[in-house]
């Protein structure tokens, strides 16, 4: 079958048809991204880079047929086609951790034309902590504040910290088939619990976490120096005991843990508009009216989450501003911007 000129888009197909445009026409840049829902975060990261001289056009990698995902997107890179005038923007995962020891792990790092979220991934980031009340504030039209998302998912993250590190571990070493990613995500499982007090639940899953470690130490008796050395690495990669929650896998933190939690607190939230309403409502019709109002006013939680953009507030979104910032001051020229603290 004869191959179509845009089957091998890479950099220099852009370069020559930036070099083609008008003088005064702004660059375009292709950045590439996992799925549909990567496009607008990337959208959130690149914007502010945009002027009069050039701009961004966030799509997915596929020409020949519908593909999506890492592979997809670091095939680009695979095959030497990123460049200056087309970038790779993909979630972290745990290559970031893996630092290199894995041949996709040190593309993600050491590519100047590639670009990382350093946390595990998108849905880490709309989970940010600091942002969640915002969200529920957005859910249910209602600002008070009955629930500390900050300190819960700082207790979470201290008590899953000591397996998160045998997590890293199993990975870098090559054992995750004795210690896989599923493993892990069933024990840091917080299961349910009461939102007035969530620390039998925390204390639970300490409890959890103790028991695998444990079981792990038996496992490897003379793994205890490993241990340590991956901990003080990761730490200085950024990780802390506080902000575990930001480094497991995306999927199971915004499903698993924060999807619950949030369902939780709206209905309460939910509840007690309806609650005042009722209270204050002057007579029969005027509450139906007012019920139904804030009824059609509500919004999905999972849409809400997955379109907040607190996390431009965090130190991760910086980062990455950073690295881009730097790979345009030095006309995408710039050494090893992903593995740059």
């Amino acid at each position: 079958m004869p191959t179509r000129l845009k089957d091998n888009l890479n950099s220099n197909y852009f370069e020559a048809a930036n070099a083609l445009r008008p003088k005064q026409a702004r660059r375009r840049i292709v950045a590439y991204v996992e799925s549909y829902d990567d496009i607008f975060f990337w959208r959130t990261v690149l914007t502010r880079f945009e002027n009069e001289h050039r701009y961004f056009e966030v799509m997915l990698p596929s020409h020949r047929k519908l593909e999506r995902g890492k592979k997809a997107v670091l095939f680009n890179f695979i095959g030497g086609q990123v460049g200056p005038d087309m970038i790779a923007c993909v979630d972290a995962d745990y290559d970031y951790m893996l630092q290199g020891a894995t041949p996709q792990s040190k593309s993600v790092i050491e590519n100047p034309y590639v670009f990382h979220t350093y946390a595990y991934a998108i849905e880490n980031l709309q989970c940010y902590a600091p942002s969640l009340h915002d969200v529920c504030v957005a859910v249910t039209l209602n600002d008070h504040r009955i629930f500390e998302f900050e300190d819960y998912l700082q207790q979470y993250s201290e008590a899953i910290f000591p397996l998160f590190i045998w997590s890293v571990w199993a990975y870098r070493s090559g054992k995750h088939n004795r210690f896989s990613m599923t493993d892990f995500a069933r024990v840091i499982d917080p299961g349910g619990f009461d939102i007035a007090n969530p620390q039998p639940s925390i204390e639970h899953l300490r409890h959890k976490v103790g028991t695998k470690v444990r079981q792990l130490q038996h496992e490897f008796p003379d793994n205890k120096e490993e241990y340590l050395k991956t901990k003080e690495n990761i730490k200085a990669l950024g990780v802390t005991p506080q902000t575990t929650y930001l480094y497991i896998q995306g999927h199971h933190l915004f499903d698993t843990v924060m999807i619950p939690i949030l369902s939780k607190v709206c209905n309460r939230l939910r509840l007690e508009r309806q609650e005042e309403i009722t209270r204050t409502a002057r007579h029969h019709m005027q509450q139906q009216n007012e019920l139904s109002c804030y009824e059609h006013s509500l919004q999905d939680i999972r849409q809400v989450l997955k379109k907040n953009m607190g996390y431009i507030l965090s130190p991760h979104f910086r980062r990455i501003q950073q690295d881009i910032e730097a790979y345009i001051d030095k006309g995408g020229s710039s050494p090893s911007l992903g593995s740059r603290l």
